[in-house]
């Protein structure tokens, strides 16, 4: 694993955003870890994850230049990553979405610089059925910004409980956003981190029988890159 990754891992282990036990989601799938990046709730925490971000964003070479917190947890994770920037010696405009319209004040969905004209790089925590990612897309496009790329903290790498092409789709929510976009959706770390990550840890070691077989059973398709 390259450094990112395996910082950003025991990051979330530390604050408890990456738990292990049993937890049944949304779909109705019980799964032996979660990740909850509202849990990144101090400063300190969420600055070092910002770091993690950005050197995951780097290393892809993704060419962007307005950042974009979809609401709700986008929103400090888009604005830690432009602090991190900044200290960077990248200084990147910043925008938002509300869920809920203002007709007041500026009125509209949007906060922050203007999307037009820029390529814009959606910062959120996963991708899980793909729904707010999608109407993240709408936003920017309905903007005119041009989405160059989704950039997530974990990425789950299973295949998404809302399909869209039939019970042989192998995709996850992610690679099925990617393909519909036409844009990369990168991630700090997966799945296959994860396990490669607990398998060094001793601590962790007896999760890794039950994340093989969270995997063997809903793994997505292997990514093309």
């Amino acid at each position: 694993m390259t450094d990112h990754r395996t910082r950003f891992l025991q990051l979330a282990l530390d604050a408890e955003a990456l738990r292990f036990g049993e937890f049944t989601l949304k779909s109705g799938r019980v799964s032996p870890y979660f990740f909850n990046a509202g849990r990144f709730d101090h400063g300190a925490s969420l600055a070092a994850l910002a770091t993690c971000y950005a050197d995951a964003i780097d290393a892809a070479g993704v060419e962007f230049d307005l950042l974009f917190g979809p609401a709700y947890k986008g929103i400090p994770l888009a604005t830690a990553l432009a602090c991190e920037y900044a200290r960077r010696g990248r200084d990147l405009p910043l925008a938002f979405n509300r869920k809920e319209a203002k007709a007041h004040g500026e009125g509209g969905t949007l906060i922050g610089a203007p999307l037009a004209g820029r390529r814009v790089l959606v910062v959120d925590d996963v991708i899980t059925a793909g729904t707010a990612i999608r109407e993240a897309l709408a936003t920017i496009a309905g903007a005119g910004g041009q989405v160059a790329g989704i950039v997530v903290a974990l990425d789950r790498q299973e295949i998404a409980y809302e399909q869209r092409a039939g019970e042989q789709d192998r995709r996850s929510a992610a690679q099925a956003v990617a393909a519909e976009a036409g844009v990369p959706v990168l991630a700090v770390a997966g799945l296959a981190d994860l396990l490669a990550f607990a398998d060094g840890n001793d601590t962790l070691a007896q999760y890794r029988a039950p994340l093989q077989a969270y995997r063997a059973r809903y793994g997505c398709q292997p990514r093309a890159d």
